[in-house]
């Protein structure tokens, strides 16, 4: 059996890649050290400036490795379902801190794709962040700082940058300020108790400036037990009626993970490039159409 922090240091160096084409999956290991993907920049029509209810939103759509892999499908429905306007920049192997401005070379994220920089020069009404929580360092603005080594520290570091996220995405709306929508993840196999401290993180710096959480995590949750990982679950409608969703459909249950990787959705494998996922993968278009929910709720809302 392997000891934990084994694991977590395989695991590591999966979140750090992307999914890839199974056809072209290098043969070599994910890189150990940290790399920054160009991400995919996906843009729609413009919607209306100030997106009042019943009006198209402007999305954006920041984050690592998680987002990498889903942006193509989260932009499909929010397209479907609302006719929004999207971007998408996620980098894998990100956090928070890599989003802020005045990180510099010490982050993985260039400036011109910081949050509040992609504010300014977007407009969006919404601004969808997904993080896994990045628990091993790798990224540098992190210092170091691990959930391992201290989990106060980290608490309170990753409490920090989301507060200092929040105010940067605030400054850049100006008169406009976007909404924010943390999106909350599923369950980890590694360390059950950190993502659980995440979450209610995000679920505190929502409430504390007047944004939203999407809980996505619980889409890909089994049933009454919202915290505990499961590599499949039972199909739903929506997947019963899109063909190749329910994967294993003779028994009525769907895979969310590959065998090798128990964090991301994508079910092809992960290569040292990183991309968005090129196969149906039913963890992502959960995750896509809970975020997609609360977007939609969030734009019927009577303006104030």
């Amino acid at each position: 059996m392997r000891t934990p922090w084994v694991v977590g240091a395989v695991l590591a160096g999966v979140l750090l890649a992307g999914c890839g084409d199974p056809r072209s999956a290098p043969a070599e290991p994910a890189p150990a050290a940290p790399r920054a993907s160009s991400p995919t920049h996906q843009r729609a029509p413009a919607a209306s400036p100030s997106a009042p209810a019943g009006r198209a939103p402007r999305v954006l759509y920041l984050g690592d490795s998680l987002a990498m892999e889903a942006q193509q499908v989260l932009g499909q429905e929010l397209r479907r379902e609302l006719k929004a306007g999207y971007t998408s920049a996620p980098y894998s192997g990100t956090t928070l801190c890599d989003y802020l401005e005045g990180t510099g070379e010490r982050s993985l994220v260039p400036a011109a794709d910081k949050a509040a920089a992609l504010v300014r020069r977007l407009r969006p009404d919404v601004v969808v962040l997904q993080f896994w929580g990045n628990s091993w360092g790798y990224t540098p603005c992190m210092d170091g700082l691990t959930y391992a080594a201290s989990r106060s520290r980290y608490l309170a570091r990753y409490a920090g940058d989301a507060r200092r996220l929040t105010e940067q995405i605030a400054a850049a709306g100006g008169g406009r300020r976007p909404r924010i929508v943390w999106v909350s993840q599923g369950p980890d196999p590694i360390t059950p108790d950190r993502v659980r401290r995440v979450n209610a993180l995000y679920e505190k710096r929502a409430a504390a400036s007047g944004d939203l959480v999407a809980d996505a995590g619980r889409a890909v949750s089994p049933p009454g037990d919202r915290y505990a990982w499961a590599g499949y679950l039972p199909c739903t409608a929506d997947e019963r009626a899109r063909p190749g969703y329910c994967t294993q459909p003779g028994r009525d249950r769907t895979a969310l993970h590959r065998d090798d990787d128990p964090l991301h959705f994508c079910l092809a494998p992960t290569t040292s490039r990183p991309k968005p996922c090129p196969v149906r993968s039913p963890g992502i278009l959960r995750i896509a159409r809970a975020i997609t929910e609360t977007v939609r709720h969030d734009a019927a809302r009577p303006l104030q």
